[in-house]
Formats: C-alpha cells, structure tokens, sequence
C-alpha cells in the first residue's frame, strides 16, 4: 500500500507532536496512524465513518490495555451463549473446563456477559478472568466476577470485540450457543483456514451426552465438503468432545512441542521445544512431502530476522517451503510434531 504523501509543513509539525510527547519506540507506526487521521479529515469523510474510525481506535486502545500486564501468560477464550442458566449442565461444563485451565497456569478470556461466560469467568476465578464485553441496549452487562474491576473493557462494537477476544488467545473452548457463538467459532474456522491466523487448537465442548455440535459437523461432512466449497478435512482440525478432561487436554497438549512459527521470506519456520532426531525429520519428510513447494523440512538456525528481533532464539527448529494453498493444513504438521517421541511429556 502506498502511502499519500503529507505537506512537509504538516509532517513537521506531527514529528513536533511526537516529540513533545515522548514518543520514540516504534515511531513510525505512531505517525502513520496520524497520517491516516489527518487524510481522514481532507477527505471530507462522513461523520458517521469518523466516529467509527475514532471510536474503534480508542477501544483497541482500551483492549491492549487490558491486556498488556498478561502478556507471556497463556489465555484460552472460551465461547458460549449468555442466555445459559447456572443449573444448566452446559454452565457447569464451562465453569470445569475453565476452572481445569486456570490450575493449569491459564487465563481465561470471556465476553463478560452472563450464562456460558459467567460460567468460565467462574471457573477461573477474578485473578485469572479477563473480560471483554458488548455495551447492548437489552443485554449483556459485565457479570460479577468482571463488573467494576481492572480485568474488564467494555466495547461498542462487535467487530472490535471479536478482534480482541481473539488476538490474545492461544486457545479456543465453544460450548453450544446461538448466532454469537456461531459467528465466533465460524471467524476462527475462517482464520485458520485461510492462514490469517496461526494454529491453535479449537474446541467444541457439548454437555455429557450432547448432540448439539453433531449436526453441524454432518452438515459440514454432507453439504459443504462435498460441493467443494471447503476442502476435505477442513473441519478436522476442530476437536469435538463432551469431556471437560478431554477439552482441557487439547489446548494444552497443542502446545507440547510446537511453540510457534515465522515465515522468514518464502521459509516457513516452526520453533520447537525439544530437538527432533533425524529419523524423525525424515519420517515428517514422507509424510507432509505434499505440503511443500519444493526442498524439504530441515533443521535450521534462526534467520537474520529472528536474530535481530531475539526471537526465541534458544528454540530448535525446522524450516520449509510451504505451498501457500495447504496452508490450512499445518495444523497436521503441528499435530504429528507433537507427537514425535522426542517431544516433552505433558
């Protein structure tokens, strides 16, 4: 995207801005976001975009707040419809699963609402709950574990809410729920999908016996497959369950040896845990050879670019060409790392 240029005049004086205020990290970002403000403004644009533009920066604002004292600490968002009542058994599911997680060294993140994220929010206790929630004219006020305190933002906007529930998170729990959660957990699909997102794994967590998530994976399996709309196994990396110790295993157990990736140009690298021996890369080789544009999965170094950024730098990794169009199969390749016997024990 090619930047308008603004009168040196103008520049100068937001570069003066910028100085009275202090702001030296990562400057350039900071002008350009005043840029867009200023050419917002020349445009002549509506006031109604305005106010949204505004209003949407100063919520992302909000939310990096928010979650900024919690970074490194693993969160898992956990999904579900607020009309769910406390004697329900979906509300006590929730209220285990999260509860498992936070035992486990997790954060859970909610929409703040009540029914499933109360639940949640519960479960994990206030220390480990961060709320995100949707000022509505009917519903939805921050429940009491969130209400009034630190661990709580508040949004007008679902698409900014829905960014913020998301981008913190290495793990996702949706428990049965209506057009919100659907919308939610089809954004997530999506996501990863179409590699707009990296791995992570997602859940779909029923009550003891539930049939709730069996219908959509049939319409998914008989309707959408076949027609060629998704690809075969697209819906294979979700993991389908109505055991709370299952769901809590899941998200932990993505992360037992894939920690994370960077694509490096064209070079596709996964950081790991534990060193993978050399008869395991050649088995990984023969089995996801399908997955590459050429060459193959190999030990490597940290680039140049990880090195200036000292991106876990202690890591091993592996490298690879990736063929963009399998992009949402990695979770594949990240399911068999995981399991190689020289991964660490959960």
């Amino acid at each position: 995207m090619t930047e308008e240029p603004l009168p040196e005049s103008l520049s100068t004086e937001i570069n003066a801005v910028l100085d009275e205020a202090g702001i030296k990290t990562d400057r350039r970002l900071v002008m350009r976001m005043m840029r867009t403000a200023v050419l917002l403004g020349e445009d002549g644009t509506d006031r109604l975009d305005l106010k949204i533009a505004s209003a949407a920066l100063a919520e992302m604002r909000d939310a990096f707040r928010l979650f900024a004292p919690f970074e490194g600490v693993p969160k898992v968002t956990v999904f579900g419809s607020a009309r769910t009542r406390q004697d329900d058994p979906l509300y006590i599911q929730a209220r285990k699963v999260a509860e498992a997680l936070a035992a486990d060294g997790w954060m859970v993140v909610t929409g703040a609402g009540p029914g499933i994220m109360q639940a949640a929010a519960e479960g994990a206790g206030p220390a480990l709950s961060l709320g995100v929630s949707i000022r509505l004219p009917f519903e939805e006020k921050a429940n009491s574990l969130v209400a009034g305190s630190d661990h709580v933002v508040a949004m007008k906007y679902f698409f900014t809410r829905k960014l913020m529930l998301i981008k913190e998170s290495i793990g996702f729990i949706c428990l049965p729920g209506g057009f919100g959660t659907l919308d939610e957990m089809f954004e997530l699909l999506t996501l990863q999908q179409t590699g707009k997102a990296e791995p992570t794994p997602i859940v779909l967590l029923d009550e003891p016996g539930g049939t709730f998530w069996n219908g959509l994976k049939r319409f998914i399996d008989e309707d959408l497959a076949p027609t060629g709309v998704i690809s075969e196994g697209d819906f294979d990396r979700v993991v389908i369950t109505d055991s709370v110790e299952s769901a809590a295993a899941v998200i932990a157990g993505f992360w037992r040896n894939y920690d994370s990736l960077r694509w490096v140009g064209d070079t596709l690298v996964l950081r790991l845990r534990a060193e993978p021996t050399d008869s395991e890369i050649e088995g990984l080789n023969e089995r996801f050879a399908g997955m590459l544009a050429g060459g193959r999965i190999e030990r490597t170094a940290p680039r140049s670019p990880e090195v200036a950024d000292d991106d876990v730098l202690h890591l091993p990794r592996l490298a690879l060409h990736l063929d963009q169009r399998q992009v949402g199969n990695l979770f594949r390749l990240i399911g068999a790392i995981n399991s190689l016997d020289s991964a660490p024990a959960l």
